[in-house]
């Protein structure tokens, strides 16, 4: 699993799943093309969707609520590398994924449990 250690608030300095938000009208799955594209540098093609996770974005008063759209994708072109929006990216195995507390969001650290742990 290649995962992103946010470099700005909410949450900056944890470990995040890749991702970002739509533009207005945009489809997801390009979204998540766009999105993966910008934080890392390369093309990807989702292979199936894994869930819907409701989170909060921020915290207090003006957290915003958030529909998290996950998919599992692979790499088609280009290596890894972090853009300016992420501090680092790095390839975890299952047996070695972030603590809960070293995650960003609270549903992150479930969705690893429950989706990477879970893959053989």
């Amino acid at each position: 699993m290649l995962l992103a250690r946010r470099a700005h608030e909410p949450d900056a300095g944890l470990w995040d799943v890749l991702g970002g938000f739509l533009e207005e009208g945009e489809d997801p799955l390009q979204g998540l093309r766009r999105e993966l594209l910008e934080e890392t540098g390369v093309e990807v093609e989702p292979d199936g969707f894994l869930g819907t996770f409701i989170d909060t974005y921020g915290d207090g008063a003006t957290a915003a609520y958030v529909l998290n759209l996950a998919w599992r994708a692979h790499i088609v072109t280009g290596e890894p590398a972090p853009a300016d929006d992420v501090a680092e990216l790095r390839w975890f195995s299952a047996e070695e994924l972030p603590r809960p507390e070293e995650c960003a969001f609270r549903w992150v650290a479930p969705f690893l449990a429950r989706h990477v742990r879970a893959t053989p």
